[in-house]
């Protein structure tokens, strides 16, 4: 026998309505039986209730978080991390609690502070763009993309069934894991490709400009993103991205190393096992 559709009875709160807050309430808004939102910006909130995104927005979290039976938090990690701790003053009721956050240890660990009343999971969509903002919200921003959870010790069986058709409803992949597993892994395949994006885009002269191409740009387009998300990033996943920083530049020296010796033999020996790798990753 299938288990309830928690989603489609929920009444949702997103605070947060940048590009994964945004696209959220695009691809929920006719599968849930109400949607609001909560923005710092007044021009988000209006822009958000002009496009027909929510049932009802503002800047107030008060006023918004008591009509919810499900919040999902889809600020920063350093807004997200404060949310929580504000949440028990902001909601008096019970509540599904669910973020999008990009680290997942700090903002689990204070999801354990929570009262009982509160029944959270983390969580973490896996995809993006590098441009942000609610003007960029795209409703198939999810599909096909893994939808990492992280449930506590406490995370209900109901808490878990809303975020299995959370993610079916927006077409994810849902992946469970432990916290510390997803920080680590996410070191490699997220936050340290944006700053090695980020330092190869602050390293390349300007006058070179007129040369740039498609391999450049696809390279470097993860440094276009916000730089105050990324803060957020390295202050609360600094240890594991260091290991991941720690592994390329053993490499990078070698190539370098190589270069210096003229081994272009080595070298290309060192360029076929990277392809390699990079095709079973990517397959």
């Amino acid at each position: 026998m299938s288990e309830p559709d928690f989603l489609s009875g929920s009444r949702l709160v997103i605070v947060g309505l940048g590009l994964m807050g945004g696209s959220l309430a695009l691809a929920l808004r006719d599968r849930c039986a109400a949607l609001y939102g909560v923005d710092t910006d007044p021009m988000i909130v209006a822009q958000a209730m002009k496009r027909g995104l929510i049932k009802a927005a503002s800047t107030v979290p008060g006023e918004i978080l008591p009509e919810a039976d499900g919040i999902i938090l889809a600020a920063p990690v350093g807004a997200i991390l404060e949310l929580l701790r504000a949440l028990p003053d902001l909601h008096a009721g019970q509540a599904i609690v669910l973020d999008l956050g990009s680290t997942k240890v700090q903002i689990v660990e204070a999801m354990k502070a929570l009262p009982p009343r509160f029944d959270p999971v983390g969580g973490h969509p896996m995809c993006g763009k590098e441009k942000s903002g609610l003007a960029n919200a795209d409703p198939k921003l999810f599909e096909g993309s893994p939808f990492v959870f992280t449930p506590l010790e406490s995370s209900s069986l109901r808490a878990r069934a809303f975020c299995r058709h959370l993610a079916g409803a927006i077409g994810a992949r849902e992946v469970w894991m432990d916290p510390d597993t997803h920080d680590r892994w996410v070191a490699a395949t997220s936050h340290l490709p944006y700053l090695l994006a980020n330092a190869l885009a602050a390293s390349t002269p300007a006058e070179v400009a007129p040369l740039v191409g498609p391999g450049f740009r696809s390279t470097t387009r993860l440094a276009a993103s916000s730089a105050h998300m990324m803060r957020d990033i390295f202050a609360t996943n600094r240890q594991n991205v260091l290991a991941a920083l720690l592994g390329f530049k053993q490499y990078l020296e070698r190539f370098e190393e190589l270069l210096v010796l003229g081994d272009y033999e080595e070298l290309e020996m060192l360029l076929s096992q990277g392809a390699e790798r990079q095709r079973q990753l990517v397959d």
